[in-house]
């Protein structure tokens, strides 16, 4: 007796490889939202699980950094901060630089750290690294309240803050930052697949691509070939823009944040792209 061949419509869903660098299959994304929010819930309790003060070292990290800042580049080497009291200006630099600096080294390490759950469940892997950019988020918005709890304090203390229209671009910045780290984190981690001794050299990376960014001092304390040097790093404008907004203190305009927008897109296709194709054939080679 013969048995009739099954067609395509008597599947729920049929899982095929992709058929080009360009088919990215964004539709499954939205799809698999709950999945992403299950690997949000679990990067944040993870985070604090089995430790002693839980969800406070969200804000021990931040004032330890920003203390150590104040003593060694305020205080010793003397750095300006443009007038801006020296914890906001380090508060808003480490702030912003510990939520890229994230992004990046765990986007960087995500095929290495998840292969036993890629070689055996199906799912958009790019739901991965968006989970780290959403997961950090939380941290992000838990360190920018200590932010806002230590700028309200210097304003009862008699300072007088300069908040300017650029303020309503934050979240705007904080997105950029987002997808900058996003994009060479996926760049990374397809090296990895083969190289994987560029991990560790990412983490030492990104420690020193702080220095050449606007993070401990102001672009406008730079000049010559230095200004040149540091005003090339889109980070540099995206740290610039929040200062700007916050403090009325920056080297900052639309065609800076313009600059800072197009390399991100640029590196954010790139790294899409180089993820779409190594995702195929990466348990093999990790």
């Amino acid at each position: 007796m013969d048995v009739p061949a099954e067609s395509p419509g008597d599947w729920d869903q049929i899982i095929e490889s992709k058929s080009g660098l360009l088919d990215l299959r964004l539709k499954e994304i939205w799809q698999y939202r709950d999945l992403l929010l299950m690997f949000v819930k679990r990067d944040f309790i993870s985070f604090y699980k089995q430790t002693i003060l839980g969800p406070i070292w969200f804000f021990i990290q931040p004032i330890f950094t920003m203390g150590v800042y104040v003593f060694v580049f305020g205080n010793l080497a003397g750095l300006s901060t443009d007038g801006i009291p020296q914890p906001l200006f380090y508060l808003t630099g480490i702030t912003a630089w510990t939520y890229f600096s994230d992004c990046l080294t765990k986007t960087s390490r995500v095929f290495q750290d998840n292969v036993a759950i890629f070689g055996k469940v199906y799912f958009p892997r790019i739901i991965m690294p968006l989970s780290i950019v959403v997961s950090n988020l939380v941290r992000f918005g838990v360190q920018f309240l200590l932010l806002i709890i230590v700028y309200i304090f210097f304003i009862l203390t008699g300072w007088k803050p300069h908040i300017t229209s650029y303020v309503f671009l934050y979240p705007i910045l904080v997105a950029v930052l987002a997808l900058l780290g996003l994009g060479i984190g996926m760049i990374v981690s397809a090296l990895t697949t083969k190289y994987r001794d560029l991990a560790l050299l990412v983490q030492f990376s990104v420690q020193l691509l702080m220095y050449g960014t606007a993070v401990v001092y102001p672009l406008s304390s730079l000049s010559g070939k230095w200004y040149s040097i540091i005003a090339a790093n889109p980070l540099s404008f995206i740290v610039e823009g929040m200062r700007l907004g916050l403090f009325g203190e920056g080297v900052f305009d639309l065609s800076k944040f313009a600059y800072s927008l197009l390399i991100t897109l640029v590196i954010l296709f790139a790294g899409v792209i180089i993820f779409n194709k190594v995702e195929k054939s990466f348990v093999d080679t990790v």
